[in-house]
């Protein structure tokens, strides 16, 4: 396969259905997302990305369908990671803006409106695959796989310093925190690394102290804060670095590391493993997205808003990517359209090279993209990238315990739609046999 980026890739049959009769001058797309509160670097940094996406398509004149030149406009509507506000946000932008693609981040956001959402046949786009269900046709994780690529990383460290034989992980319970645990379960033991302790925190906790302590005085060689968000990520770090720890540091995301190493030290936060890279790393040069310029992408974006590149300030741009040569393919913004067109090869190439739309086994739907991830290493105080693992070979050694991990922790997609009362879908999804008497 080219080494080559969807926008190149995909090849959409001419049959399918071309609707954009009517459709005014100005193409809207919609962006909920906490731009501020705590999660705020989940979704700021990815608007800031949009906008140079979006500048960079009208510059060429905007969408092209059926011979005519559309520009974009992403409205942008600020959730605070708050549920009420999302569903309020997504009913002003589907009714006041007519949007042609919704872009969240997911989670504790998303349970309110995925019903009307799906109603409405809007084609919506999230961060986390663990919002997928069978009942979810319109919902899309085309650009991240959170957080199962987080086996990656933690593949790579038992590989590269096999000496680690004991962890402690910490996660907030929420709709981040929990998948998140659970895979990190899943890959501390299928590399064999025992869990000297664990701990589940309330997500609105500001007590770092309270948490780290307990996973100091287990004496585990490595301290794992899965998917915490950013503040409390620098605030635990800071703590064990006061308290003098000297083993392995493990997360899933470390936006604005250098505020960290400023408060620490380089010496501290070397090797510190996680999951996302800058975007000037050499090993992304020969990876071709955001019109094959990742570096140009990351030079604009820090001399646009400088100071704040994090783990998502590219990922709503890639879905951008992906959702505009799906509609240039079948001349369309119709949701069933654009759907059909991303969907008609099973192996494209995303961000971190070839990848095949997946999700069945683990959320009830292939409407997630999977493939390789890259692992980074902090190195002289600079993230850079140790490697590209394959997240389908980890998945074909272990999906099952991953899949125990996430039951275990209530996160397989039907016991979500029991935990929100949705029995009715339920039962015309599982045959009557494996569900649980009551």
């Amino acid at each position: 396969m080219q080494n080559s980026s969807f926008a190149h890739q995909l090849a959409v049959s001419s049959v399918l259905p071309r609707l954009s009769v009517g459709m005014p001058n100005t193409v809207n797309i919609g962006f909920l997302a906490p731009l501020s509160g705590q999660v705020e670097s989940w979704g700021l940094p990815g608007l800031h990305g949009c906008r140079i996406w979006e500048d960079w398509l009208n510059k060429t004149g905007g969408l092209l369908i059926n011979g005519r030149r559309y520009p974009i406009k992403i409205v942008e509507y600020d959730c605070g990671y708050d549920a009420g506000q999302a569903a309020k946000g997504a009913r002003h932008l589907i009714e006041q803006h007519d949007i042609k693609l919704l872009m969240m981040l997911g989670g504790d956001t998303m349970a309110q409106i995925r019903d009307h959402l799906t109603h409405r046949k809007v084609l919506t786009s999230t961060l986390l695959p663990s919002d997928l269900s069978p009942d979810t046709p319109y919902l899309i994780a085309p650009s991240e796989l959170h957080p199962i690529y987080n086996v990656t990383g933690v593949d790579w460290l038992a590989q590269a310093r096999p000496e680690l034989g004991t962890v402690a992980i910490c996660s907030q319970s929420d709709a981040h925190g929990l998948p998140s645990l659970a895979t990190y379960r899943a890959a501390f033991k299928a590399a064999n690394v025992g869990i000297a302790k664990e701990i589940q925190y309330d997500p609105d906790t500001t007590d770092a102290a309270g948490i780290v302590q307990p996973m100091l005085d287990s004496n585990a060689d490595i301290l794992c804060w899965c998917t915490s968000y950013t503040p409390m990520v620098h605030s635990m770090t800071e703590y064990a670095h006061a308290q003098g720890f000297k083993g392995q540091l493990i997360s899933c995301t470390l936006d604005y590391y250098d505020r960290l190493i400023a408060r620490t030290s380089v010496e501290f936060m070397e090797g510190f493993v996680f999951q996302f890279p800058d975007f000037d790393d050499e090993k992304l040069q020969e990876k071709t997205f955001f019109f094959n310029q990742p570096k140009s992408f990351f030079d604009e974006y820090n001399r646009r808003f400088p100071g704040t590149w994090t783990a998502v300030s590219w990922e709503y741009a890639a879905i951008l990517d992906i959702w505009h040569a799906a509609v240039e393919k079948c001349n369309s913004v119709n949701p069933l359209s654009v759907l059909a067109a991303m969907k008609q090869l099973g192996h494209v190439t995303h961000a971190f090279g070839p990848a095949h739309w997946w999700g069945e086994s683990m959320f009830g739907i292939d409407n997630a993209l999977v493939g390789d991830w890259p692992v980074v290493t902090l190195k002289h105080g600079k993230a850079k990238i140790a490697a590209f693992g394959s997240i389908p070979s980890w998945l074909k050694r272990h999906g099952d315990r991953l899949k125990q991990e996430m039951s275990d922790l209530g996160q397989l997609w039907e016991q979500r739609l029991r935990s929100i009362g949705n029995e009715a879908a339920l039962q015309t999804r599982i045959p009557e046999s494996i569900i649980p008497k009551k």
